[in-house]
C-alpha cells in the first residue's frame, strides 16, 4: 500500500471495464489517480466511485489518437497530482470481424490510430516525464491477439502485436533509468469488446479452449497490472502477461 501512496497514476480508457477496475483498485492502494477516456459521464463516475470510497482521482478527457490531446493529458496529469509514477495504457477498442481482404481502409486505419499509435503517444510522453522525474512504472493492455493469430482479427491482431513490441523494446531502452515497461494480455474477459462478438463464438470458445469455462473479470486483470506496477515485482520488465484461464491454442 505505502509503494503507491500520494503518488499519481495515470489510467487511460478508465471510464468502463478493465481501466476502471484499474483506476478503482489503485486509489484503494492510496495512489491519486486520473482517469482519462472520451467518455466523459462515465469517467466522473468512475471518479465519483473512487472518491466516495475514500480515494483522490480527478477526470481529464482525451482521444488517444489525437497526440495533441494526449500531450495535454500528461501535462494537466502532473499539474493536478504531480510526477507520474504509474501509467496504465488501457485505452481501447474491439473492431469488426473480417477475413484480411475484405477489412476496410476505414476501418483499418482507426484501429491502429487507437489500438496501436494510441499507445506509442502516450508511452512517449509518460517516458519523458518519467525520466524528468526519477523514473515509474508502465503497464500495456494488450491481448492474447498480441501473442497469436486471431481469425477475421487481423487489423486487432496486428495493433496488439504492436503493443507487444512497443512493451519489449521500451523496456530494453529504459531498463537502466529505472523505468519499467510491462505488458498484459488478456483473454476472454467480461468487457464492452465483447459485445459485438457471435454469442455461439464466445461459447464454443468458453468451452472448448478455456480451461477455466469461464470468463475472466476486470478486476482479476486490475490486480495483475497493479502487481506488474508495484515493487514486488521490481525486477519484472519487458514482460507480456497472459492472463487467460489458461487458454488453450488447439
Amino acid at each position: 500500500m505505502e509503494f503507491f501512496k500520494n503518488k499519481c497514476a495515470v489510467v487511460t480508457g478508465a471510464a468502463i471495464g478493465i481501466g476502471q477496475a484499474t483506476a478503482i483498485l489503485l486509489a484503494q492502494h492510496g495512489a491519486k489517480v486520473i482517469v482519462s477516456d472520451i467518455n466523459k459521464d462515465a469517467g466522473n463516475k468512475t471518479v465519483k466511485l473512487i472518491e466516495n470510497a475514500g480515494g483522490t482521482a480527478k477526470f481529464i478527457a482525451c482521444n488517444v489518437a489525437k497526440k495533441e490531446e494526449v500531450k495535454e493529458l500528461m501535462v494537466q496529469s502532473i499539474a493536478a497530482f504531480g510526477p507520474i509514477k504509474f501509467a496504465i495504457n488501457n485505452a481501447g477498442i474491439g473492431g469488426k470481424l473480417a477475413p484480411t481482404h475484405e477489412i476496410k481502409f476505414e476501418d483499418w486505419d482507426k484501429m491502429i490510430a487507437i489500438n496501436l499509435s494510441g499507445v506509442f503517444y502516450c508511452m512517449r510522453e509518460e517516458i519523458s516525464a518519467m525520466l524528468h522525474h526519477g523514473g515509474g512504472n508502465i503497464v500495456n493492455v494488450a491481448s492474447l491477439a498480441g501473442l497469436g493469430p486471431v481469425p477475421r482479427g487481423n487489423s486487432y491482431c496486428a495493433a496488439k502485436h504492436g503493443v507487444v513490441g512497443l512493451t519489449r523494446t521500451a523496456a530494453v531502452e529504459y531498463a537502466k533509468l529505472a523505468i519499467r515497461v510491462n505488458a498484459v494480455c488478456p483473454g476472454w474477459t467480461e468487457t464492452a469488446i465483447l459485445d459485438n462478438l457471435p454469442e455461439e463464438m464466445l461459447g464454443n470458445s468458453l468451452k472448448n479452449y478455456v480451461p477455466m469455462g469461464r470468463l475472466g473479470k476486470p478486476a482479476e486483470v486490475a490486480e495483475t497490472i497493479v502487481w506488474l506496477l508495484g515493487d514486488k515485482s521490481s525486477f519484472v520488465t519487458g514482460h507480456c502477461l497472459a492472463v487467460d484461464g489458461g487458454l488453450k491454442s488447439s
